[in-house]
């Protein structure tokens, strides 16, 4: 089973590149943000608890992250992978995701950072509220909350990874077929 964990800041790419490694690599792609983002308009009570904490930049408690992802792992026990985007974003969370998926026979494959600068970041994030609307993209002080919160507290997931020797960063600068070749050739190295 090949198991990604795709890392990096609010603006990275992470969803973009997701979505195409899926469906080349034959995996599930599970994004918090996505599952956050549906509760959230629905207005589940999960939803409301999450759009609390994003509205203000900050994270999503850990325990409440953490029971949503293995109630969706279980949904899709039997395909051949998944692609995690936008978990772990702590090292308490990457500790847990390892647990939940040593209960299931499996384990992280690898991760995979999209490395951008800051100042391509914002750029990325304010057109993104642009074009979908969404409103933690759209204002400068939330954006930088975000950056902020990433780099404090999300940034020390990539020694949890280095440390078991699973860390690869990639280049996120350029176009998105660009930045696709470059991530494909890094998880390829891993069947080799």
């Amino acid at each position: 089973m090949l198991n990604l964990v795709l890392f990096g800041p609010p603006g990275a790419g992470k969803g973009t590149q997701a979505e195409s490694l899926g469906a080349k690599y034959n995996l599930h792609h599970i994004s918090t943000g996505d599952v956050f983002r549906y509760n959230i308009k629905n207005e589940t009570d999960l939803g409301k608890l999450a759009k609390s904490f994003m509205d203000q930049g900050k994270l999503v408690p850990d325990e409440v992250t953490i029971d949503m992802l293995g109630a969706e792992v279980s949904k899709h026990a039997k395909c051949h992978g998944f692609i995690f985007d936008g978990f772990p974003r702590t090292v308490s969370q990457a500790k847990a995701l390892d647990a939940l998926l040593l209960k299931k026979g499996t384990k992280v494959s690898g991760m995979f950072s999209l490395e951008v600068p800051e100042a391509e970041l914002k750029t990325r994030l304010m057109s993104r509220a642009k074009v979908s609307g969404r409103a933690d993209d759209a204002d400068p002080k939330v954006i930088q909350n975000r950056i902020d919160v990433y780099n404090s507290e999300t940034a020390p997931v990539k020694d949890f990874y280095t440390d078991q020797g699973k860390y690869n960063g990639i280049d996120g600068v350029g176009s998105i077929d660009a930045i696709f070749d470059r991530l494909c050739t890094a998880i390829d190295k891993l069947n080799s």
